[in-house]
């Protein structure tokens, strides 16, 4: 089992930035896994808003598309969200997360979850 732990979250303004950050540990095998970021508001299922698949190649929920970029630092077992031109609609509890496949992602179906980071965004 994959251990996740989410950092970085916070409040900020409109138009800010944040960078978030995810400790990967535990029974980790290199390229064993789809990594993602998902996020969940009171009321609402949680929902995938960007994947990074085993060759390198990123996914990303139309909302967020050229604001947020997924990536991972191999040698510190770390994944990042670099969130930028926040709105107060990002404001949410953020995740990583694995998915065995880019379809199970697409599915909503993850396998590990770390205990999410608040991201506030005022207007």
């Amino acid at each position: 089992q994959v251990e996740l732990v989410e950092s970085g979250g916070g409040s900020v303004h409109a138009g800010g930035s944040l960078r978030l950050s995810c400790a990967i540990s535990g029974g980790y095998r290199y390229g064993s896994y789809i990594f993602a970021w998902l996020r969940q508001t009171p009321g609402k299922e949680r929902e995938g808003i960007a994947a990074l698949d085993y060759d390198g190649s990123t996914k990303y929920a139309d909302f967020v598309k050229g604001r947020f970029t997924i990536s991972k630092d191999d040698a510190k077992n770390t994944l990042y969200l670099q969130m930028n031109s926040l709105n107060p609609e990002d404001t949410a509890l953020y995740y990583c997360a694995t998915a065995r496949t880019i379809d199970e992602y697409d599915e909503g179906h993850y396998m590990d979850y770390g205990q999410g980071t608040q991201v506030t965004v005022s207007s």
